[in-house]
């Protein structure tokens, strides 16, 4: 009699964050030291430490005592160890080499260098928000290719400013999407402008959005009637150009023809004109 053999469930399971082959296929932003993209950068690592369970990687270790231990931190683990080299292997993977370059020598845990980054990117707070809420003030639509365009810079500078604790409210966004504006966008303006509430940043920005497509619509089709009617006129035929013309030609032909026969026939009969003068012999 034979017995099977159960296969072992004891052993342990790959710990999450073991099996991310390549982070930058889920954070696909390469943080830079002039960056305005700091805030979108950590939302999506911080997104992805909890996803794969190590979110407390990103603060400070814990330091857990008992009666009989001293007050000095655990070691950590070679588990935790392996854990947060993998946290730090992505901080490093995701930001600039001069970036890398600046926060390599301080930094030896993730957090540290979390922390490092933060800094960076925080310090000096006060002075930022004032220059980054006047080129706020001052974004104009004249000055890009596009609605998309505008609309994207101003939701960048919106998110600098939540960067130094000096955010900007939808409403306060919308207003300056609207005054922002140039003439071509004068009517939906003033319909977005007198709705009360005021709509959301992302639905003012979806009927700019159809106003610039129709807009563009309409200059397409003004393009090609243009085009169509310099076609038509440049396959006009020659004669139609002028109706004189043909008529002259032919007005001439004929009188010259009628002209060269009548001359010839004249010019036949007066070839040899008459001579009345005959000969007379002298008088004797």
């Amino acid at each position: 009699m034979t017995t099977s053999v159960m296969p072992s469930t004891s052993s342990p399971s790959l710990h999450p964050a073991t099996t991310v082959n390549n982070i930058k296929n889920l954070i696909p932003i390469t943080l830079e030291i002039e960056s305005s993209q700091y805030n979108s950068w950590a939302t999506l690592f911080k997104i992805q430490c909890k996803a794969f369970l190590v979110h407390d990687h990103l603060s400070p270790p814990k330091q857990t005592t008992t009666e009989t231990s001293s007050s000095d931190p655990p070691k950590p683990t070679a588990d935790w160890e392996r854990l947060d080299a993998i946290v730090l292997q992505w901080i490093y993977s995701t930001i600039s080499n001069d970036l890398l370059h600046t926060i390599i020598n301080k930094t030896s845990t993730a957090h540290e260098a979390w922390t490092a980054i933060e800094n960076m990117f925080q310090d000096n707070k006060s002075a930022r928000a004032i220059h980054l809420m006047q080129k706020f003030s001052n974004t104009r639509l004249d000055a890009f290719s596009s609605v998309s365009a505008y609309c994207q810079e101003l939701k960048v500078l919106d998110d600098q400013l939540a960067n130094v604790n000096s955010p900007v409210d939808d409403e306060r966004l919308v207003l300056q999407l609207i005054a922002g504006l140039n003439e071509s966008y004068e009517g939906i303006a003033t319909i977005l402008q007198q709705q009360d509430p005021l709509p959301s940043f992302y639905t003012a920005r979806s009927r700019l959005i159809q106003v610039e497509t129709r807009k563009a619509e309409q200059a397409l089709l003004a393009s090609k009637t243009a085009t169509a009617l310099n076609s038509t006129t440049s396959r006009t035929p020659a004669h139609y150009d002028s109706p004189g013309a043909s008529y002259r030609s032919d007005s001439r032909g004929r009188g010259r023809s009628r002209g060269r026969g009548r001359g010839r026939g004249s010019s036949g009969r007066s070839r040899y004109p008459p001579n009345n003068n005959y000969w007379q012999p002298p008088y004797v």
